[in-house]
């Protein structure tokens, strides 16, 4: 799933405003399957090298068939996986009786 936004930035004073989110389908491509990718001309080898360089690997919307959108993506794990414990189950749900706000 993709999520489209767009940033806004004004300087003096400085806020940051954002779009409406748009969520799209979309997939993260593989380094091994770029290959792919330049098989049907979709990107070239500058490219490649290009998002080698600076990011991480390719991600798209649209169907590869019909003029897909591709842009070199970075992968962020900071976030990591709150929905996991420190023990790598499941969060436990809340206890009976315990307020959830």
């Amino acid at each position: 799933m993709v999520m489209d936004a767009r940033l806004f930035v004004t300087l003096s004073p400085f806020k940051v405003y954002v779009s409406q989110p748009k969520m799209t389908p979309g997939c993260v491509m593989r380094t091994n399957n770029w290959s792919i990718l330049e098989q049907r001309k979709l990107i070239n080898g500058d490219r490649v090298r290009e998002c080698k360089q600076k990011m991480n690997t390719f991600g798209f919307t649209g169907a590869l068939e019909s003029s897909p959108q591709i842009n070199c993506i970075y992968q962020n794990d900071s976030a990591q996986n709150l929905f996991l414990n420190q023990l790598g189950g499941t969060a436990a749900p809340p206890a009976a009786g315990s307020e959830q706000f």
